[in-house]
């Protein structure tokens, strides 16, 4: 039996993740089996870079904490090892960096998700990881209005040239 000691630690972890799940806007549970500490590390890094909190979490906190938060359906997945990656602003970054990974992993896989309080299977989080950045984004909107304006230039500028050579 668990001293009172450990018990209070595991509660207060629970109420810990529980908050960080109600305040993430989306979250990847990933199984890491099979990374090398020197990966381990590198991935970390990664996504501390990008406000990705990343943490290695017994499934029975995570089941209890997803409970607290509201999250349901996680339950199945959580066997084996786990780690949790979370995001308060940004829906796309913990799929992005962990799909990556797992791609050059062979243990390493995509367990399940959630984006907005609601579970997503491990085909949908690389659909998501999937989506151009925020700022390759707005360069295709912004290239798609200059289009036309750039156009236009070119077409201005050749009746410009043929005025100026018909006068010459």
């Amino acid at each position: 039996m668990p001293s009172e000691k450990i018990l209070e630690q595991k509660k207060q972890q629970v109420v810990e993740l529980s908050e960080q799940l109600k305040a993430s806007v989306s979250g990847v549970l990933v199984s890491y089996k099979g990374i090398t500490v020197a990966d381990d590390t590198k991935l970390r890094k990664e996504l501390r870079e990008a406000n990705v909190k990343y943490s290695v979490i017994k499934n029975t906190l995570v089941k209890r904490a997803a409970a607290i938060a509201g999250i349901d359906g996680l339950e199945p997945v959580l066997e084996g090892t786990t780690a949790v990656a979370t995001s308060e602003g940004d829906y796309i970054s913990p799929a992005r960096i962990l799909v990556k990974y797992a791609e050059t992993s062979k243990t390493f896989e995509i367990k399940s998700g959630f984006m907005d309080g609601k579970v997503i299977e491990p085909s949908q989080i690389t659909r998501l990881a999937k989506i151009p950045s925020k700022e390759i984004l707005l360069a295709q909107v912004l290239g798609g209005f200059l289009a036309p304006l750039s156009g236009l230039a070119v077409v201005l500028n050749q009746i410009k040239e043929k005025k100026e050579a018909e006068e010459a």
